[in-house]
């Protein structure tokens, strides 16, 4: 059986525990009134005009249908899924429920926790520090933050890069203990960095690859300490006020806009499903705590991976865009990783795992295709992340020649 608390560390590119969602559910479709760079180390097909099919009223039954299966086989409580392609119609869906006690229906409006999607905007905030010339990419972090083991030789390209060798904090037990013992309780950056220094590094710095939410809090302190600004304000004023994000936020503690659906997770002390809409994000702060829509989701897929706002300008420079986009293969088949961004099959973006809540926000350059998937539930389907489920469910329709996968990596304590 694998370790409790090793599920805590993902929302990238690993999964690696199973579940089952106790409860059975109803799947009722809800429509909606919602109207590159192929990075080397990492096969992507040629792109082509044929990569997507378009969204046609067949197109769209098939969707429906592959969805739903998703839902009952994983035992989903609700999920949304958002298509665009420029030029097409449309596709936006919801199925299932918002909350099992009140059988409310899942809905393209509300608000999800977004989890590891955050480390996209947090890379993005260091990135635009690096057009500004106030920090370097290849700066080690001890220039920046004390005490980190090894900083003299990290540097931020290996953090963003998920490369430091640094242990994960969210795999450590006494973390699980204090997560677990009380959901609301607020963490602070120095705290999760203490769960993770007291462990040795793991590999020399840009040995290999590493999933580790320690680096994002290593690059939040960064942010926060040459910006002069909290790390929530400062992605707030340069990134989402920019882009017209007006739905998205970065809490300071556990508050959760209204309408939003009740989450639901086994990461407990006892394994058994609890609701975790109040648990407090605090503990995955720069890695993890952001809130967002569907509709801010979709201008973000395409900001993110283009490196270019709504309006044409540019979010970062195009040659820092380029870097970013550089994706150094991992041990996934298929899946490279960049800046805090991945290519899988080429698709770029992230996903994103929380307590309760999963996404998928991801970007096909070769015809300007955005994937957005929301759900209220992080509890596996046979090892696998429920949120991989309808990701590759969806490219297997839409784009074949780029489904999107990512395999469970196998559990490690």
């Amino acid at each position: 059986m694998p370790h409790p608390f090793a599920r805590l560390r993902r929302g990238a590119v690993v999964a690696v525990t199973a579940g089952t969602l106790l409860a059975p559910l109803g799947a009722g479709a809800v429509p909606a009134s919602v109207p590159a760079v192929f990075a080397a180390g990492t096969p992507s097909p040629s792109p082509s005009e044929s990569d997507v099919r378009a969204l046609t009223p067949g197109v769209a039954r098939q969707l429906d249908a592959s969805v739903q299966r998703v839902v009952r086989e994983a035992n989903v409580p609700g999920v949304t899924v958002g298509i665009w392609t420029p030029g097409q119609a449309g596709y936006v869906r919801s199925f299932g429920v918002a909350d099992e006690a009140s059988g409310r229906k899942m809905a393209p409006d509300l608000y999800t926790r977004i989890g590891s999607e955050t480390k996209t905007f947090t890379v993005t905030a260091l990135l635009q520090l690096v057009d500004q010339g106030a920090v370097g990419l290849d700066d080690p972090i001890g220039k920046y933050v004390d005490g980190v083991p090894n900083g003299h030789r990290i540097t931020l390209r290996q953090l963003a890069g998920m490369r430091s060798g640094l242990f994960n904090y969210s795999e450590d037990e006494d973390f699980f203990k204090a997560l677990t013992s009380d959901p609301q309780r607020p963490f602070t950056p120095r705290q999760l960095l203490g769960y993770a220094f007291k462990h040795p590094v793991l590999f020399e710095p840009g040995q290999k690859f590493s999933y580790s939410n320690t680096n994002l809090i290593l690059l939040g302190l960064v942010v926060e300490k040459e910006s002069g600004q909290q790390l929530g304000d400062y992605i707030k004023q340069h990134i989402l006020d920019p882009a017209g994000m007006r739905n998205t936020l970065f809490p300071t503690g556990s508050e959760f806009p209204e309408p939003h659906a009740q989450g639901y997770t086994d990461q407990t002390a006892d394994g058994k499903v609890t609701e975790t809409a109040g648990w407090n994000p605090s503990w995955a702060w720069a890695a993890g705590a952001m809130v967002s829509t569907l509709d801010d989701l979709r201008i973000w897929a395409r900001t993110v991976a283009t490196g270019e706002l709504p309006d044409r300008r540019r979010m970062l420079s195009p040659d820092t865009q380029r870097q970013r986009l550089i994706t150094p293969a991992t041990p996934i088949p298929g899946a490279g990783y960049g800046l805090g961004i991945f290519d899988v099959q080429g698709w770029l973006g992230h996903n994103g795992s929380l307590p309760g809540y999963e996404s998928l926000t991801i970007y096909l350059p070769s015809t300007r295709t955005s994937i957005v998937v929301l759900l209220n539930t992080d509890i596996d389907h046979d090892g696998e992340e429920p949120s991989t489920l309808f990701g590759r469910a969806i490219t297997r329709i839409i784009s074949p020649r780029h489904v999107f996968d990512l395999p469970a990596e196998p559990a490690a304590r």
